[in-house]
């Protein structure tokens, strides 16, 4: 038999007291599963299994089956877990950060910190596919993206991007794909004083994609001749805020699109990028509250012009009505997303900043256009007092409209003597070069940080004269990149400014969601687990919230050995030599994974092999990435039940050998299924000379058990937010680390800023920060820290257990679409309401919207397969839970039934007119054939809870055809 690592997943704590009686009792494990033990025995005999490890047995083949985990530490409760990571916090050394580079302290306000960042109620949700439940979040996006139209001054905004750097190079593929292939250009000039690591992102996102680039100087004369983008900074990395409105009339006449990176704090003060002549304006979201985590996760903002709006990348949240001709908020031009255009895709990006989104948005409206403009205007006060010091005592600053940044001329002696006087102080400068030292000053900075900071270059000054001096500043004299307020004039930013009404707001919204509070949210391939509150816990603490993603090593020590475990406990799940946590999202992950591949191959001089083999069924992001990555997707047939069609692979393999680069396959299945031809999959793919990359979008199935490394993969990504217990976040953050076989280890991600993952053989730079969105990784380090071994192998047998629970109480009403050999499912499974269109007219998004009326999430709808559902518990679940979705399935069915037979018509039953909102069911009028407790009570667990939808069913049609992405008043939502 293969090897189990424990022979009863987790037992109870009353068990573990009895095996030790000294034990402490907040063991985490017991805590994490829903059922465990002898509870959980009981789900595998109800599938027709003596134990749990009878049934895993029998769903796992043999033949892939590790040996367990070796290499993870003993788990630990969560209070020593809280401990042990503390001390690991402790060895960051939080100093007064005056770094910049689009990183900055902020002040997050306690009501915005309590009410979204730690509250459950806003980062448990899932991406808002489900428009009806999700209207909350949405609201705050479409504030966000109301925010960034209103003050980038473009026609369109999306609802945010992963970052900064790769919100830049998004820009350049939208410009790219809009005038470059169409005119034969490939070329996109960089401004020098852009961020140096959004250069870095862009210039490695520019290689695979064949577009050649030049850093210029503005200062100079440009020449566009084969160029389709100029990318500028606005204030750039030295601190001065340009005029580039004649660049960008000369490009608008050579057909060239102007890209800027902005800063929306700056832009209360500085007049808009689009007024300037800007094409897209790019930039982080940020110092809007958000901490700076060493460097994410962060809502980077795109916004571009009305003409360009099916070529933006990301989501976008779009104002529609409903059924009742009310205003409600859905995701819009869907048609543009990656996962249906595939390798026609511009880019890859399926997830967002959503979380850090929201708290940006909410930001801006808990201080108000006059509130930021004040914010803004302070540490620009601040600045022109720290040059006109530097300039009085004779130092030499370069001149220019300023908002926050300083770079001061100095010898290579004086420089390094500051240098050393600021690491007395405590504080963190920004090394220009040799002779250059630079600061950025932000909302935190006060008036005696001011005088700590001034003394570094010895000069001597006091609180109250900084105070004389500011009150005896004149208002800044006519400038023709000053601004008036003529942003943000919505109520929603004009109208909760004391904590009171912000709290209200807040909590308005929070209801107006579905979360993981509320309950299960069982989606398919997106594993919705818990997010433990120990795990969540450390994310705010100082120690991980306050370090700069560029502040020296001796001050991230604590960081730097957390990431080095969690890469080393990684690597020991996948079956891998090593890992890289730098990807900020899955997408990113697998673009990761696709450029090693290309890298390990041209090392061997194979550039030539630009194949990459994708099944049918593969997810979207797979094909969309290789085509990002230069690679010519070919695409691999699948059989009857779903599995990849070997034959055809082969064949694919050997007609493509000479060229043959990679395989990209899910493993299990994209269908639920434990596939046991993977191994000779995998070998057919190495047979011809490629690598296989395999998507870890299913990895809560293996941890434990099996491995990609096992199983005979080169490479795989993980995705953190899904079987490591990162949040989703209504739609991000997400972490999508690469772990990769020893031959491929040297061409993981690198980046010139950081030196300790830096390297020639490096792919580059795949997020805008060296370590990604590092301030979410104790979460994932916390939940391996408490399972350890046992308790992750459990974790994958139970999810395991569940599904197959389901499925066996759903497969007497439901057909289950595809099944293993054994004739078990992995850890999800996917149920057939095709049949249902003809027999009643109810189609598969009729049942989405009525599990809403019981209170329920609806599963994956049509993925992989049209008219289906695919649903994944997870391993967090209750039986009792459970049970209760099984139950709302089953009356479901029982509805359309009752359409079937006629007594309900065919286009007015429950159903169709799903959900039903607490004002259509308390309206005086009430037309429908069945009663108003059939719509708004159909369980018996809705009278003692009952969750409301917020809207009813919304029209999509209407809000594509009717495009609005911004706040409008309410009136005009539905003219």
């Amino acid at each position: 038999m293969p090897n189990s690592t424990a022979a009863t997943p987790s037992r109870s704590a009353s068990a573990q007291a009895q095996a030790n009686p000294l034990a402490k009792l907040d063991q985490f494990a017991p805590r994490h599963l829903g059922t465990s033990g002898p509870a959980a025995d009981e789900l595998a005999r109800a599938v027709g299994f003596d134990s749990v490890d009878a049934l895993v047995d029998q769903a796992v083949p043999a033949s892939i089956r590790s040996k367990g985990l070796k290499n993870l530490p003993e788990p630990i409760g969560e209070h020593d877990m809280l401990a042990e990571l503390k001390t690991l916090a402790s060895r960051n050394k939080v100093n007064k950060t005056y770094i910049g580079l689009g990183y900055y302290p902020t002040i997050t306000p306690p009501v915005i910190q309590r009410n979204i960042l730690e509250n459950p109620g806003w980062y448990t949700q899932y991406t808002p596919y489900q428009a009806e439940i999700s209207q909350g979040r949405m609201e705050g996006l479409l504030n966000f993206q109301t925010m960034v139209s209103d003050l980038t001054g473009l026609e369109i905004a999306n609802a945010s991007l992963l970052d900064e750097g790769t919100a830049a190079a998004e820009a350049m593929g939208l410009a790219f794909s809009q005038v470059g292939r169409a005119g034969k250009k490939q070329k996109i000039l960089i401004s020098k004083d852009c961020f140096p690591q959004t250069v870095e992102v862009v210039t490695s996102r520019a290689a695979p994609l064949g577009i050649d680039f030049e850093i210029v100087d503005l200062e100079d004369s440009l020449d566009f001749e084969g160029v389709f983008a100029v990318l500028l900074q606005y204030p750039d990395a030295n601190g001065i805020a340009k005029d580039f409105s004649a660049i960008a009339a000369q490009a608008k006449e050579s057909k060239v699109l102007t890209i800027v990176a902005t800063d929306l704090l700056a832009l209360t003060l500085l007049k808009s990028p689009a007024a300037l002549g800007a094409d897209v304006a790019v930039g982080s979201a940020q110092r809007f509250g958000v901490p700076m985590g060493f460097g994410g996760p962060h809502a980077a903002f795109f916004a571009t012009r009305d003409a360009y709006k099916r070529k933006i990348p990301g989501r976008i949240i779009g104002i529609s009505k409903d059924s009742a001709g009310n205003p409600a908020l859905r995701l819009a031009l869907q048609t543009r997303e990656q996962h249906i255009r595939r390798d026609k895709a511009t880019s890859n990006i399926c997830t967002a900043q959503a979380l850090l989104a929201n708290i940006a948005a909410a930001y801006a409206v808990y201080h108000g256009p006059v509130g930021l403009r004040n914010i803004a205007s302070r540490i620009q006060l601040l600045t022109t007092l720290a040059t006109d010091a530097l300039e009085a005592s004779g130092f030499n600053v370069a001149p220019g409209k300023r908002f926050d940044t300083v770079v001061v001329d100095l010898s290579e002696e004086a420089a390094a003597d500051a240098a050393a006087r600021a690491g007395d102080a405590g504080i963190n400068l920004r090394s220009v070069s040799p002779g250059s030292i630079g600061f950025s000053l932000d909302e935190t900075t006060s008036p005696a940080d001011l005088v700590a900071l001034l003394q570094v270059f010895g000069i001597e000054t006091d609180v109250a004269a900084l105070v004389e001096k500011a009150q005896a500043c004149s208002p800044s004299a006519e400038d023709a990149l000053n601004r008036e307020i003529d942003y943000l004039s919505h109520p929603v930013f004009n109208s909760y400014h004391t904590e009171t009404e912000m709290l209200r707001y807040l909590k308005r919204l929070e209801n107006r969601d579905l979360s993981l509070t509320t309950s299960m949210i069982p989606l398919g391939s997106c594993t919705m687990k818990l997010n433990a509150a120990a795990e969540m816990l450390p994310i705010t603490w100082p120690e991980f919230s306050s370090i700069h993603p560029f502040a020296p090593k001796e001050q991230t020590r604590g960081y730097l050995e957390l990431i080095e475990q969690l890469e080393g406990w990684l690597s020991e799940i996948t079956g891998f030599q090593a890992t890289s946590i730098q990807p900020n999202a899955g997408s990113q992950g697998e673009y990761a994974g696709l450029l090693a591949i290309q890298k390990y191959h041209a090392s061997r001089g194979d550039s030539n092999r630009n194949v990459c083999l994708i099944p049918l069924s593969a997810h979207g992001t797979n094909p969309a990435s290789a085509a990002m990555a230069g690679l010519k997707v070919v695409t691999v047939a699948c059989d009857e039940q779903g599995n990849i069609d070997v034959e055809n692979l082969r064949e694919k393999a050997e007609q493509h050998a000479e060229n043959l680069a990679a395989l990209m396959v899910t493993y299990p299945s994209t269908h639920g299924v434990f596939e046991s031809s993977i191994r000779e999959i995998c070998q057919i793919v190495h047979d011809n000379g490629g690598q296989v990359y395999m998507d870890g979008a299913n990895m809560n199935a293996q941890c434990g058990l099996t491995s990609p490394g096992e199983i005979g993969a080169d490479v795989c990504h993980l995705n953190l937010h899904k079987t490591f217990c990162i949040p989703h976040g209504g739609g991000g953050p997400g972490i999508g680390p690469v772990c990769v076989a020893k031959h491929l280890a040297p061409f993981l991600p690198g980046h010139q800023l950081s030196d300790s993952i830096s390297g020639d053989e490096r792919i580059g730079a795949i997020s805008a920060a060296p370590y990604g969105s590092a301030s979410i990784l104790p979460i994932s380090w916390a939940y391996i820290r408490m399972m350890g071994a046992t308790g992750i192998t459990d974790a994958t047998k139970i999810a395991i257990v569940n599904a197959n629970y389901m499925a066996k109480r759903l497969e007497s009403e439901f057909k289950i679409v595809y099944r293993g050999e054994s004739g078990l499912v992995a850890h999800e499974f996917i149920i057939d309401f095709r049949d249902w269109k003809e027999q009643s007219g109810v189609e598969v998004e009729d049942v989405a919207k009525r599990l809403m009326d019981y209170g329920f999430h609806a599963p994956t709808m049509s993925f992989p397969v049209p008219g289906t559902m695919m649903i994944e518990p997870t391993e967090s679940e209750s039986k009792a839970e459970l049970d209760r979705l099984c139950d709302a399935l089953i009356s479901i069915k029982g509805e359309m039934l009752r359409i079937a037979s006629g007594e309900w018509p065919k286009d007015n039953n429950p159903l169709k007119n799903a959900p039903h909102t607490s004002q259509a069911v308390t309206a005086t009028d009430w037309s429908s054939p069945y009663t108003r407790d059939e719509a708004a009570f159909p369980a018996s667990w809705t009278r003692e809870y009952k969750y409301w939808p917020a809207v009813s069913r919304v029209d999509n049609v209407f809000g594509d055809r009717n495009l609005v992405c911004s706040c409008l008043p309410i009136e005009a939502y539905t003219e």
